[in-house]
């Protein structure tokens, strides 16, 4: 909105010059959407806790702390983190960008299963909320809509390829198949943060770390020379998604400020399922799906844990680790809980520098 009303003003008021700047303009979401999270956090949270009466319904088959630690704390924390980062995305993108437009429909869209999820469950007062097929059913099919939106937008010389790290030239074409590929990596990256969303902080500072990667991905593969320096795939527009990724840094930073231990809300399946969202679809734009699984490693991990838990439960009666996903199985051993969650933010940081230097090790 503010890049549509001053930068035609830049010519007479030199000021104005500077929105024409990404950089300028993602610094600024991320100051915006980090205001509008302090502002706003307290007085969603006073709301949250007087209509859920009594908070998030902790799970009786879950670590035994929690049912003294987390009892009582409000939850679809995440809204918060929605509604910083859509202001913030409004105000200083370019909203005449597809792209911009089709990564909030992906995180809103699947913050609002998200949000149905939550409401059930402190509605009627139980772990559940909605059945996991039908919460994989309305995921998918927002997947779906996003994904032929973002194909159509991308230039055809890319719109069915998978790109391949560490190599320059290297594209596999997926043809219509790019699809389903594409729906995978978004919900896959949803479900997947949505595990590790466990313990306070644990997820939201990883998610930042991930998606402060992929604001300077988004920003080298949308500038022809960056990417020609890099050997990047070009994608004519996604820069602008440089902007959306700031937001989204500043608005889980105005969160974490309340998430912080102990914490006074949790982020929710509003806020897990759309911001994993938003990690997806950032990456199938910008050609980077296999880096998101390097830079978000950490929800991969979480992710397998479950699935060889699982398995091994069901093929030998047998479990792996004594609970899954993977920190309450540390937890189960004895760890503090800043010590998982200081140790898992050391390890997301770790694997955002190895997918880091994929943009140079070509």
């Amino acid at each position: 909105m503010l890049f549509h009303l001053l930068v035609p003003l830049a010519d007479e008021f030199l000021v104005f010059n500077v929105v024409r700047y990404l950089t300028f303009r993602t610094g600024a979401a991320i100051i915006t959407a980090l205001i509008v999270a302090f502002v706003l956090g307290p007085r969603i949270i006073r709301h949250l806790r007087k209509v859920q009466n009594g908070g998030q319904p902790i799970r009786l088959d879950g670590p035994e702390s929690h049912l003294i630690t987390k009892k009582g704390t409000p939850t679809m924390g995440g809204f918060m983190i929605l509604l910083a980062l859509t202001v913030s995305t409004l105000l200083w993108a370019d909203l005449s960008n597809g792209f911009v437009w089709a990564a909030l429909f992906v995180t809103i869209g699947f913050g609002a299963v998200g949000f149905a999820d939550d409401w059930l469950k402190v509605t009627r007062r139980q772990s559940g909320g909605l059945p996991g097929r039908a919460k994989l059913a309305l995921l998918t099919g927002i997947a779906v809509v996003a994904a032929f939106w973002i194909t159509s937008m991308l230039p055809a010389s890319l719109a069915s390829y998978l790109a391949v790290p560490f190599f320059k030239q290297v594209l596999v074409d997926f043809g219509w198949g790019f699809i389903a590929f594409a729906v995978f990596v978004m919900v896959g990256a949803s479900n997947a943060v949505n595990l590790t969303d466990g313990l306070d902080g644990l997820a939201v500072v990883p998610v930042m770390i991930a998606i402060a990667v992929f604001a300077l991905i988004s920003y080298l593969v949308g500038n022809a020379l960056f990417a020609n320096y890099l050997q990047l795939h070009y994608v004519p527009g996604s820069g602008e998604l440089a902007v959306f990724c700031g937001a989204l840094a500043g608005g889980g930073l105005g969160f974490l400020w309340f998430n912080a231990p102990p914490a006074a809300v949790f982020m929710g399946d509003t806020g897990s399922l759309s911001l994993g969202g938003a990690l997806g679809s950032v990456s199938v734009i910008t050609k980077h799906e296999l880096v998101l699984a390097i830079v978000g490693g950490l929800f991969v991990l979480e992710t397998v844990s479950v699935v060889v838990q699982v398995v091994s439960f069901k093929l030998t009666g047998r479990r792996v680790f004594r609970m899954a996903p993977l920190h309450h199985h540390f937890e189960k051993k004895g760890w503090a809980e800043s010590t998982i969650v200081i140790r898992f933010w050391i390890i997301a940081t770790i694997l955002a520098l190895v997918g880091l230097s994929t943009l140079k090790l070509r």
